[in-house]
């Protein structure tokens, strides 16, 4: 017996350490994935998987000539002008300074498509992006979102490395994430913290959801990556709030539900669609503390959610019966506790999709399906119209006209194509002043205008201008045709 029992006491110290060594092996199989509750956090791995993706990048705009109206003072030109009978608006060619900064970026694909924040992009004429292996390339923005502070750029490259990206949704508070990029000039810096909070609405982008992170963020981090512990892409690091303006204070990232959107449709339409609901509100807690602090009474029948505030009458929330004072708690059958929350969904629409919408009506709970509109109220994808659908050539005014003129600023038309111009009745010679009440001093300034107009509500632009006889004239081009 005693045999025996020594022989089963040694297999079951066999079956024992072998159940150790598997819970052992699954434990360390599963920590790419989870990490074990109250262990230390290695985080080399992300590390390893990240930095190659994150670029450097810098930021050149060449010195310009710009044209400023001064008001002149009286006491300017004392000598010349004693009596200051030419008082009143002046004219001064200024030399704007050359102006460079730097910040970070993030390779999503192999074939050179490049990921940063609208800002580090803006108004850019020279663009250069440094690979960790200090592989140096020009790049070219694809296209920009100010909505979301994100912007598409490309170089060159094959193969070059990049980063996965993960689902930002499935993100939670506390977990660990690491911040990678060039802040303050230190090139490939990766600094770590955790999740703070999520959906966190701060009135700097059009359009919010931020993670909230204390991973030290700091100047030239901006488009770098925030990534999780497997060292997969969840946000695109966009600015901090700190009273000092340097690492004391919270960095905040756009998470990658926005920016696939981004890039898909910037890809694929040239420009970020919008999905419009056709409501303005905000959340339902800050509602209730405003009312309150009126000494007012309220009760909505619930303290989340989305207080609506305006219904526009031809939008998609007027469809559906939505009203002034309801409050929208689910979208798509995903609870919605605030606005940042409602925005994120709402901006991965497209004109056309259908939505589930649950919202409170004098407190009793009601669920439609309504169909999203653009900006301009129709169900259509938006596409953003280029200065080549005017079909004219045109240049900034030459000193001599502005003194036969006597006017300040305008672009002439010196070439007239087929397109929106010669249909509206424009003819080579007419010099082009306002353009939707917006002075026309630059050739970039009436681009802007038309790639503005045609994103608006009404795709419309009204010219104003002169004729080389001096006669005014105003011309509507409608964009949408």
């Amino acid at each position: 017996m005693k045999k025996y029992q020594k022989y089963l006491f040694g297999t079951m110290c066999l079956v024992a350490l072998g159940i150790s060594a598997g819970t052992f092996m699954k434990v360390n199989a599963a920590s790419d994935a989870v990490t074990v509750a109250g262990q230390p956090v290695d985080l080399t791995y992300a590390a390893e998987k990240a930095v190659p993706a994150v670029v450097h990048i810098k930021y050149v705009q060449n010195s310009k000539t710009q044209t400023v109206r001064m008001q002149s003072n009286p006491f300017d030109d004392f000598f010349s002008d004693p009596f200051g009978f030419f008082g009143g608006p002046r004219e001064r060619q200024v030399q704007t300074p050359k102006k460079t900064a730097t910040g970070s970026g993030v390779i999503i694909s192999p074939d050179g498509y490049i990921v940063t924040n609208n800002h580090m992009v803006e108004g850019a004429d020279e663009l250069t992006v440094t690979l960790n292996d200090n592989r140096e390339f020009s790049a070219r923005i694809v296209g920009t979102d100010k909505t979301t502070d994100l912007a598409l750029i490309k170089v060159d490259g094959k193969n070059l490395p990049t980063i996965a990206i993960a689902n930002s949704d499935d993100l939670k508070v506390g977990e660990w994430v690491l911040a990678v990029g060039n802040p303050l000039g230190l090139n490939n810096t990766v600094t770590a913290g955790i999740v703070s909070a999520k959906a966190r609405s701060i009135g700097a982008n059009g359009v919010e959801s931020f993670i909230q992170t204390d991973a030290a963020i700091n100047q030239g981090n901006s488009g770098g990556a925030l990534v999780n512990a497997r060292g997969e892409l969840v946000g695109i690091n966009d600015m901090l709030v700190s009273p000092t303006g340097s690492n004391i204070g919270y960095g905040f990232a756009i998470p990658t539900t926005l920016m696939n959107k981004v890039v898909a449709d910037i890809k694929q339409y040239g420009t970020v669609q919008r999905a419009l609901l056709g409501i303005k509100g905000g959340d339902v807690l800050n509602y209730i503390n405003e009312q309150k602090e009126k000494d007012n009474e309220v009760d909505l029948g619930t303290n989340e959610g989305v207080y609506v505030s305006e219904v526009e009458a031809d939008g998609a929330g007027a469809d559906i019966g939505l009203e002034k004072g309801d409050v929208i708690t689910h979208i798509d059958g995903k609870k919605v506790t605030k606005m940042s929350e409602l925005q994120e969904v709402m901006f991965n629409k497209r004109p056309g999709d259908k939505i589930s919408l649950t919202f409170l009506h004098n407190k009793k709970s009601v669920t439609k399906t309504a169909t999203l509109k653009n900006a301009q109220g129709n169900t259509k994808v938006v596409k953003q119209a280029d200065m080549d659908v005017l079909g004219a050539d045109v240049r900034p005014v030459t000193n001599q006209q502005k003194e036969q003129l006597n006017i300040n600023f305008g672009l002439e038309v010196i070439k007239v194509n087929n397109g929106k111009i010669k249909d509206a009745g424009i003819t080579k010679g007419f010099i082009i002043q306002k353009v939707n009440d917006e002075n026309m001093q630059s050739v970039e300034d009436l681009q802007q205008a038309v790639k503005d107009a045609s994103m608006s509500k009404e795709p419309v632009l009204i010219i104003r201008g002169v004729y080389p006889t001096g006669k005014k004239a105003y011309f509507v081009i409608d964009l949408s045709e």
